[in-house]
């Protein structure tokens, strides 16, 4: 029997990452969560990531700089950005080199079907 994929979540709001955490969690998935990217770029645990969930905008460094920062630590780790603000058109796409973009708040059931296609390795 395989382990359950980790699927590491980013976002600067403890009440998103909770949400998430949980939601996550309780369809079977190993999750770890970061108040930062910085956090998860430090953490040894980004080798055994199967999926990012990744907030657009946070301070310090963004969703899409982190995207770009993993691509070259994990190329082809699948990304999928969620976000409370609307997005320009260079925003936009930007985003859809990742594998969905969610705006919050989402159903549960959007992210995790966005979770089950990342890790099918389909594009929404």
């Amino acid at each position: 029997m395989s382990a359950a994929p980790l699927v590491a979540v980013v976002d600067d709001d403890p009440r998103v990452l909770e949400s998430i955490e949980n939601l996550l969690q309780s369809a079977g998935f190993f999750v770890q969560t970061y108040g930062s990217a910085q956090q998860l770029l430090r953490s040894p645990d980004l080798a055994g990531v199967a999926c990012l969930v990744s907030d657009v905008s946070m301070p310090d460094m963004d969703g899409f700089a982190l995207q770009q920062r993993v691509a070259v630590l994990r190329p082809g780790l699948p990304v999928i950005f969620i976000t409370g603000h609307e997005l320009g058109a260079a925003a936009l796409a930007q985003a859809q080199r990742g594998q969905g973009l969610l705006r919050k708040p989402f159903e549960g059931a959007a992210l995790l079907a966005a979770v089950a296609r990342a890790l099918a390795g389909t594009r929404p």
